[in-house]
């Protein structure tokens, strides 16, 4: 039996049909003039958990995986604030011993000494407030004085790495007892609430998804690119839900683990500031004083202030990847802040798609570039590979990252974006 297709469901058909002829023109003229978005970046990232999944032993399991999620979420939320800063072309040095600071107060009140402990509850609150403190005031001679933010930052870099090792040269360390400080490290919710997480932020992803095109619809504008719209919730409910699914199925000597807390930190934050540096007016005026500061200025925008509060993000961020980090090893010593942690914070921001000249980026792609350095550090560290190699590694992927940045702009220059 032959079934005629209507004119209507011929017209859906064209209408499909039509709409992912233009994706795909789309896509090719945005590659042809540089306008890559975070394509790069998850090829790179893809290739990399393929190469260690055949070259390293136990790289390519459930543990492991909840593993580099932990490792990847300290240095994500000094990634988060970096992307602020550099929007507007400036640096900041000194996030990872403003990380330190953040550590050692949360260690300092939640310690039982000559005054009461404070709960972790209040302890990290205070500890925020403090590093906020710090952005703020680092911000200030950036922009009312107009000292560059490389030395304000660098000098920050030296002031707060002595203040740690002033306070911590005595006992050498503090150890974070305060359950609730170490639950941002260690803690996994069970495997209902998992699921229950996952459809949360699918549900919610979607709803907002839906709002815009009704809204756009009630307004007369036409939606473009529907099949887009469609595929990035698939691939956000694929990504979500296939978290949890080999997340529950980690165990360490025997106990079931979960979905680890810290996947929850990185994603709430990654939401949060996404949303506040594209749908709010300070967000919009960030990206504008990174464009062109002398015109933001005349067109209205206090600039000093947006670099001041740039600044305290950036520092706020930090406080809440040291608090993560310190409940990584549960202490915090003369040591803590030091390594590469300044270096795989800035290049996270970078390696994931943000420009260093200003102007151009996501918080998302912060966390793209920390995914990839913990997974190569994961898979390096996994496969024997000694210290000097990962450096050489992480360098040759951040030196790829802003060749490949540099090339787009020349690109998007003659395509005349």
């Amino acid at each position: 039996m032959t079934t005629v297709a209507g004119p209507e469901t011929a017209a859906q058909t064209e209408g499909t049909s039509a709409g992912l002829r233009s994706l795909l023109r789309t896509g090719i003229d945005d590659i042809r003039s540089g306008n890559l978005g975070v394509l790069p970046i998850v090829l790179a990232l893809v290739a990399i958990v393929v190469f260690f999944s055949f070259s390293a032993t136990n790289f390519f399991t459930a543990t492991n995986f909840g593993n580099v999620i932990i490792q990847m979420a300290g240095t994500t939320m000094l990634a988060y604030g970096v992307v602020f800063v550099l929007l507007l072309g400036e640096i900041d040095l000194s996030i990872s011993y403003v990380a330190g600071i953040g550590a050692l107060t949360v260690a300092e009140l939640q310690r039982p000494g000559s005054g009461p402990a404070l709960s972790g509850l209040i302890a990290m609150p205070l500890a925020i407030v403090a590093c906020a403190l710090i952005g703020t005031a680092q911000g200030s001679i950036v922009a009312k004085i107009g000292v560059p933010s490389f030395v304000v930052t660098l000098a920050g870099f030296l002031i707060w790495q002595g203040v740690i090792v002033y306070r911590l040269e005595q006992p050498g360390s503090i150890i974070i007892q305060d359950r609730w400080i170490n639950y941002t490290g260690s803690y996994y919710f069970s495997h209902l609430a998992g699921w229950l997480i996952a459809a949360l932020v699918v549900g919610g992803y979607a709803v907002s998804v839906l709002s815009g095109v009704v809204s756009k619809m009630r307004a007369g504008v036409t939606v473009p690119n529907r099949p887009l719209i469609l595929l990035k919730v698939v691939a956000l409910a694929v990504a979500a839900f296939g978290v949890v699914a080999i997340c529950n199925t980690a165990k360490v000597q025997g106990t079931p683990l979960g979905l680890p807390l810290a996947a929850v930190i990185i994603v709430l934050f990654l939401v949060v500031l996404t949303f506040l540096a594209k749908r709010t007016t300070f967000g919009r005026h960030v990206y504008a004083v990174g464009g062109n500061a002398e015109a933001a200025r005349r067109a209205g925008i206090n600039v000093p202030r947006i670099r001041i509060l740039v600044f305290l993000i950036s520092s706020v961020m930090a406080g809440i990847g040291g608090i993560i980090l310190a409940a990584n090893v549960n202490s915090v010593d003369t040591n803590f802040g030091g390594g590469t942690l300044l270096l795989d914070a800035i290049s996270a921001a970078v390696i994931g798609g943000t420009s260093l000249f200003g102007g151009r980026g996501e918080v998302r792609n912060a966390f793209l570039g920390g995914a990839v350095i913990a997974t190569v550090q994961n898979g390096l560290n996994t496969a024997g590979y000694n210290p000097g190699t990962i450096y050489i590694v992480t360098g040759i992927i951040l030196l790829l990252a802003v060749t490949v940045d540099t090339v787009a702009r020349r690109l998007q220059a003659r395509a005349g974006r």
